[in-house]
């Protein structure tokens, strides 16, 4: 015999590789609102990819969008407030306010110029006594009411006080983050795909209602799929996290790479058997490997596969 074919037979024996025996297992991600309501749109079907960000369905949201345009409206309403807070008086009140100063100080002006008269008009014996202390009344009343109406203005102009633009700030806050909060409940009655995947199955058809927190849509990202193994305990020092392993299946093809992302530290029994330095061949530990992305697509939940080291 040739040590060709010696060579090929000792391959053949029961020394050469054997691959490990696994199967293919996805880890779904079930899509569901956190509120309840009737399912009025299905956007995807069985079977069909999607992408980050595409909608998947469409739950009853009457009563979300009246919440969320009264926050909205409650939100304008107390930023308006605040804002009237910092500009003071609106301009038409500052014109009235304006107004009636000027008369004011017209009337103080006459009054001066009647007290001045009246004095002269006392020294020279012109009037009574009781008539220049009137005048004098009257100057000194108008002098005043021209300064109360000059303080007034200034008022006018100022914006609120401090702590009534601290608490109309603090109501617009309230109203920033129930709109939030109505925003956000709009939202849940429209979820759409985290990341993209495969639609491995829809949970209800249009009509039906859709109880809070139950799945709709069943999806399966390809960063998702996994392959588990299993191998001998001979076998279990020859593998570590991080490395490469070769799957082949059926429809694979060449087959897809893994890397090997746990390793089991607890040994199985396959069948059950009471251990023994006889049985030792019997002990496997359980391996996972995730492939990526681009080759997941190729597996399928439940497949059988054939596991070896490159």
């Amino acid at each position: 015999m040739t040590l060709a074919a010696l060579a090929w037979l000792a391959g053949c024996g029961d020394h050469g590789p054997r691959p490990w025996q696994g199967y293919v297992e996805g880890e779904f991600v079930y899509v569901a609102s956190s509120q309840a309501g009737t399912l009025t749109t299905l956007s995807v079907t069985r079977g069909q990819q999607v992408k980050a960000g595409d909608a998947l369905f469409d739950l009853e949201s009457t009563f979300e969008l009246a919440a969320q345009a009264h926050a909205r409206e409650t939100l304008a309403s107390a930023e308006a407030q605040l804002r009237d807070l910092d500009t003071g008086k609106r301009p038409d009140e500052i014109a009235v306010a304006t107004a009636q100063l000027k008369q004011a100080v017209a009337v103080r002006d006459r009054s001066l110029a009647q007290f001045d008269r009246d004095q002269a008009q006392y020294a020279a014996g012109g009037i009574a006594r009781e008539q220049l202390d009137a005048s004098r009344a009257d100057a000194r009343s108008s002098a005043a009411r021209v300064q109360e109406l000059q303080s007034s203005l200034a008022v006018a102009r100022l914006p609120g006080r401090d702590a009534q633009r601290q608490a109309q700030a603090a109501q617009v806050a309230v109203a920033r983050a129930s709109l939030a909060q109505a925003d956000w409940q709009l939202a849940q009655k429209h979820p759409v795909a985290s990341a993209a995947g495969r639609v491995y199955d829809t949970m209800y058809r249009v009509g039906e209602w859709v109880p809070a927190g139950n799945p709709v849509v069943q999806l399966l990202p390809p960063g998702n799929i996994k392959v588990r193994f299993f191998v001998p305990e001979a076998d279990l020092g020859r593998l570590r996290t991080g490395q490469t392993v070769h799957i082949a299946c059926d429809r694979c093809g060449a087959g897809v790479s893994a890397h090997i992302t746990y390793v089991a530290h607890q040994a199985e029994y396959t069948p059950p058997v009471i251990y023994s330095n006889d049985t030792r061949d019997k002990l496997v530990y359980l391996i996972e490997a995730h492939p990526a992305t681009d080759d997941a697509v190729k597996l399928n939940p439940g497949q059988p596969v054939q596991v070896t080291r490159p």
